[in-house]
């Protein structure tokens, strides 16, 4: 058990955390939730004592041991195997199929064992790192955002094995579905203090929600008493028959302890920009191929036909690798087929959200030139508008790309994209980098928009929120599936080796 007392941390002027006191107890499987630079990493820091707190405690108990996720890539063995297996206890270092079972579990294949660990993706190396901190069998597993780079496979795997952990867990991550199938409880950075309740994320922002609702219903009768007060004493102080009643009720205000309003995060606030299309079909595929060396045995998906109408919402799953990212970039006219085609309406206008977009932000600009850039017939009033509801208000506007965060860069070209009308979007992980709370908030939007939607994620609920066709890649190919995630899993699913 972890046990924090009246803990106090502050970067320069910015105050994260202020007498902070809570304990993780035993086998307690917490999600730790809150915005972007709210402090969620800096608790982790703290906890593993690479940074000391301006005051206060952190108690760990001896020979408590633990893990956290390493995001330094440095291999110092020959193969997959033998890397990860540098991380197993002496008692285990020759239990080799305790390693290749994680490494299963998170995607690897029998062949990539004997592979060196520099010739894998950096998302691939990251689940090296993940795979040793598996094998370990700390008492604390510290997670920051383990879900990134991991496909739904994966996913899948990290949840059961998470679930059956007997130790304790504080996991941080933007995918809530996740979160909330792992953890026992939730805590959050509210107001410069760190709150703990049990049950999922649902019940954690209601009770807030709720205890917000009632501190502001008492504010306000606080105020009206106080005005009632103040015209009292103002009627009845000069009045010799009632002054000694005035200044007694003068005394009660200055002992008055006033309850003032609750400051509250900014948050994404935005409508998609929509033009209407007339026509029943937004576009059509038809016996789509790709592949990047022009070899059609090296295709990365064959013969794909499929029709996107009006008001569809169609993800793209399947494991990392297959194509998936290939296809949207092939649907939004970036790279040419090897064979087929794809027709559009006259009328079809594209938004489109790639990861290769966001390499493209111009470093030097600031966020009001990327979003002009875009549209440069928005005037600067429409510009700040889109500015401010995408969270970069007054002087923020003016922050230059190479200064943001990823999820700021994120939220840069989603306003790019609302500053121009569409009736189509091609969306590539648009949830990466967010925190939780701007996910929610793209995830209504997406289910409101009145275009059509083709998205790439791995975010099982937003599957299950807004999803209606997938095009599923497996092993050997891509196809339409006709239905909900929900019937994808019942009638195919994830378990039967087809994908």
């Amino acid at each position: 058990m972890i046990q924090i007392s009246n803990l106090t941390k502050s970067y320069g002027k910015q105050a994260l955390y202020n007498n902070v006191t809570l304990s993780i107890g035993p086998r307690e499987k917490v999600g730790f939730v809150g915005r972007n630079g709210s402090g969620k990493s800096t608790l982790f820091r703290l906890i593993l004592k690479e940074e000391q707190p301006d005051s206060g405690i952190i108690s760990i108990p001896k020979g408590y041991k633990i893990g956290t996720l390493e995001q330094h890539l440095k291999f110092t063995r020959k193969t997959v195997l033998d890397e990860v297996a540098t991380a197993l206890s002496e008692d285990e270092i020759y239990d080799h199929w305790k390693v290749e079972k994680i490494l299963f579990g998170l995607g690897f294949t029998e062949p990539d064992m004997e592979k060196p660990p520099e010739g894998f993706s950096g998302g691939y190396q990251i689940r090296m790192n993940l795979a040793k901190l598996l094998v370990q069998n700390p008492h604390m597993l510290l997670l920051d955002e383990p879900t990134n780079y991991l496909d739904i496979v994966s996913l899948r795997w990290l949840k059961d094995w998470l679930r059956a952990f007997q130790g304790e867990v504080i996991i941080i991550t933007h995918d809530r579905g996740f979160m909330d199938e792992v953890t026992t409880h939730t805590m959050g950075v509210v107001r410069r203090q760190i709150r703990k309740l049990k049950g999922d994320t649902i019940t954690f922002f209601e009770t807030l929600d709720h205890e917000a609702e009632i501190h502001e219903k008492t504010r306000v009768h606080q105020e009206k008493r106080i005005k009632e007060i103040e015209e009292f004493v103002a009627r009845n102080l000069a009045r010799a028959s009632t002054a000694g009643r005035a200044q007694s009720r003068l005394k009660l205000l200055d002992k008055m302890e006033r309850i003032e309003k609750l400051d509250h995060d900014a948050m994404l606030a935005f409508r998609f920009n929509h033009v209407k299309c007339p026509g029943k079909v937004v576009m059509e595929a038809c016996n789509l191929s790709f592949s990047y060396n022009g070899n059609p045995d090296n295709a990365l998906f064959k013969d794909l036909t499929f029709t996107v109408e009006a008001h569809d919402r169609i993800a793209i799953i399947g494991k990392n690798g297959k194509g998936k990212s290939t296809l949207l970039n092939l649907l939004a006219g970036e790279i040419k087929p090897l064979s087929g085609g794809i027709s559009t309406h006259p009328a079809t206008k594209i938004g489109h959200f790639g990861q290769t977009n966001i390499q493209r932000l111009n470093l030097e600009c600031n966020v009001l030139d990327e979003l002009n850039r875009s549209n440069p017939s928005l005037n600067n009033q429409r510009l700040r508008s889109l500015a401010g509801a995408m969270m970069f208000p007054g002087d923020a506007a003016e922050k230059k790309i190479r200064v943001l965060s990823g999820g700021e860069r994120s939220r840069v070209l989603l306003g790019k994209i609302l500053a121009n009308p569409t009736n189509l979007l091609l969306l590539d992980e648009p949830t990466n980098h967010l925190d939780m709370e701007s996910i929610e908030e793209l995830t209504e939007q997406l289910d409101e928009y009145e275009g059509s939607v083709i998205l790439v994620t791995h975010s099982e609920m937003i599957l299950r929120d807004i999803v209606t066709k997938l095009i599923v890649f497996n092993k050997e190919n891509a196809q339409l599936f006709l239905g909900t995630y929900d019937d994808f899993l019942e009638n195919i699913g994830w378990d039967d080796g087809k994908c």
